[in-house]
């Protein structure tokens, strides 16, 4: 039987990549629908390629564009994702939108019932008891694509979630693994952005050289997997061969591992409960010759210890923390403010913030949007 896959952010690292998993699929998989922001160009490509039923422009100053460059081609276009999901008979949801702009849209997924499939950290962040609850009451299936937590995913099908220990995320400790805080004090955007390891977005390879991906991860990993977060550890392993690990209460300890390739992860959610052949290379470990880990620095990366807090408190917190975080690394990259004022930014938010903790979609809303007001509100402080 076919299944039907929107792809939401087709244009982005994940959609692309994700458009190459279901070329190399076959026939199986067939694409619903497509959606973008700013790269209509792209899209139209896409489009053209693929003959989605719906083609989804979330910059209304781009729709117009748009549908010049698809004239001719026989595809309803919307301004909203989530109209897509609604509109349109969709199995399956590849979630890949950057930040809080397509939460609407995946918790209408998880309304809906759909195979949830998400590459972004930001839902289960942002509205993880109200996202998880919901998939709940509706039978929604949430599967991780993010590599870490589709490693956790991959490592529990050997045990019972009842029989966990504790989750172990793997980190490559990016670009100032090891250094002090004196020395990232002034880090440069060039100097944040040379990732050792991975080819990712601007935002995401900041994100890395704060640790602050990690300190996400853990909250993310707190809703997807049912886990206190006494349970969840991070630990820096720098040739991001195991891609994260699960230790059983009886002492073992199950490792996902796989080259540094994000096809891997999208493949597994696309095929689950089952594994084919796919386009990832495979492993060589005599080619890698040793694996190393080591204990992050939480006073240097201070980001985790934030993390760990946020994701015990809940409620509106990890709004706010996710949306300060998002602005303060926007304002660093447009040369704005100095990396040493992310994670400041972060807790000055979180400090002026009255925590909601039944938090209903509008308060997630309102406190990220809250946030990044707030992030102006340090910047015109402080100039």
């Amino acid at each position: 039987m076919t299944k039907r896959i929107a792809i939401l952010g087709s244009t982005g690292s994940i959609g692309t990549n994700a458009l190459r998993v279901i070329d190399a699929l076959g026939d199986d998989y067939e694409v619903a629908a497509l959606t973008a922001h700013n790269n209509v160009k792209l899209l139209a490509e896409q489009v053209r390629k693929y003959k989605p039923k719906i083609a989804v422009v979330t910059n209304p100053e781009k729709i117009e564009e748009f549908k010049k460059l698809i004239d001719g081609q026989r595809v309803a276009v919307s301004a909203t994702a989530k109209q897509a999901i609604q509109e349109t008979d969709i199995d399956i949801v590849i979630a890949a939108i950057v930040g809080a702009a397509g939460l609407e849209a995946i918790l209408a997924a998880a309304k809906a019932g759909k195979i949830l499939a998400i590459a972004n950290k930001e839902p289960l962040v942002i509205a993880g008891a109200l996202l998880t609850k919901t998939a709940k009451e509706t039978g929604a299936k949430i599967l991780p694509v993010d590599s870490e937590h589709s490693a956790v995913f991959q490592a529990m099908q050997a045990g019972d979630a009842k029989e966990v220990n504790r989750i172990i995320l793997t980190a490559s400790g990016g670009p100032f693994r090891g250094a002090t805080k004196e020395q990232i004090k002034n880090a440069t955007i060039e100097q944040a952005l040379a990732h050792p390891t991975w080819n990712m977005g601007k935002k995401i390879t900041v994100d890395s050289a704060t640790m602050m991906n990690k300190a996400l991860e853990i909250i993310e990993a707190k809703w997807l997997f049912g886990m206190p977060v006494e349970k969840i550890e991070v630990l820096v392993h720098p040739e991001s061969i195991i891609h994260s690990m699960v230790e059983f209460v009886d002492g073992s300890i199950i490792a996902q591992m796989s080259g540094p390739d994000m096809c891997l992860p999208i493949q597994y959610a696309l095929t689950f409960p089952h594994r084919v052949k796919g386009i990832t290379k495979h492993l060589r470990l005599e080619e890698i010759g040793k694996l190393t880990f080591e204990r992050p620095d939480m006073e240097v990366f201070k980001s985790l210890k934030i993390g760990y807090a946020v994701a015990k408190t809940g409620g509106t917190a990890a709004a706010v923390f996710n949306a300060a975080n998002e602005a303060a690394v926007k304002e660093f990259l447009e040369g704005k403010i100095k990396f040493v004022n992310i994670v400041e930014i972060i807790e000055y938010c979180l400090d002026k913030h009255k925590i909601k903790t039944d938090a209903t979609l509008n308060d997630l809303l309102s406190a990220d949007n809250w946030a990044r007001n707030e992030v102006k509100k340090w910047q015109n402080r402080t100039t």
